[in-house]
């Protein structure tokens, strides 16, 4: 997924002779607590908060020029960028809202906190098995049955508790990969489980080629 995929299009933008209480007014409307600041280009030149905001209205200062974050600042991530640069920018930093700029610097959007959390949200609903589907698409040549039995054996090296091939193809059916997640310790589990079902796989067909 790239940032364009993730990033929000509808976006309000300023320009550095906007005033102070006419923005801090648009921003109240909008509910938006950060904004891009751009030139006649649509070019990224600096980025208001609105703590900024707030300061600009305590000490009577005029135009958005005098209190925004200079383009030097602002953590921005490119269109073509992997989308998990624009969630690591916001995880690490702590950033509300990170702009996606084109090759001409121009914003086309914004990755925002609350769109992150709502990807997460619906990634975690996903059926297991379906992470399981796009697994044996990539094991070119690997059948649905051999992907449930090596799972199997890797749930009994696990767990300790012995489980048929069609036990666990019903377990997947039904649970998310939120509960998965919970269920098996935690991600890194989930997915190194997940790395030694495909190894299981390729073991046991390289095992079978020999006989």
């Amino acid at each position: 997924m790239r940032a364009k995929e993730l990033m929000d299009k509808d976006f309000v933008y300023l320009n550095c002779n906007d005033g102070v209480v006419e923005v801090s007014k648009v921003m109240e409307e909008i509910r938006r607590f950060t904004c891009p600041v751009v030139n006649d280009d649509k070019q990224l030149v600096g980025w208001i908060t609105s703590f900024d905001i707030t300061r600009g209205l305590r000490e009577g200062n005029e135009k958005i020029s005098e209190i925004m974050s200079g383009y030097e600042e602002i953590a921005t991530v490119h269109e073509m960028d992997p989308a998990r640069k624009a969630v690591l920018l916001t995880a690490n930093n702590k950033f509300v809202t990170v702009p996606v700029v084109n090759d001409n610097n121009q914003v086309i959007g914004m990755v925002r906190a609350c769109d992150i959390v709502e990807l997460l949200s619906d990634l975690y609903d996903i059926k297991v098995y379906k992470l399981y589907e796009a697994m044996q698409h990539q094991l070119k040549g690997v059948t649905w049955d051999e992907l449930m039995a090596a799972s199997a054996l890797v749930s009994k090296k696990t767990t300790g508790q012995k489980i048929s091939a069609k036990e666990y193809e019903e377990n997947i059916m039904h649970s998310t990969f939120g509960e998965a997640i919970w269920a098996t310790g935690g991600l890194e589990k989930f997915f190194a489980g997940l790395i030694s079902v495909g190894e299981m796989v390729i073991a046991r067909r390289v095992g079978n080629a020999r006989k």
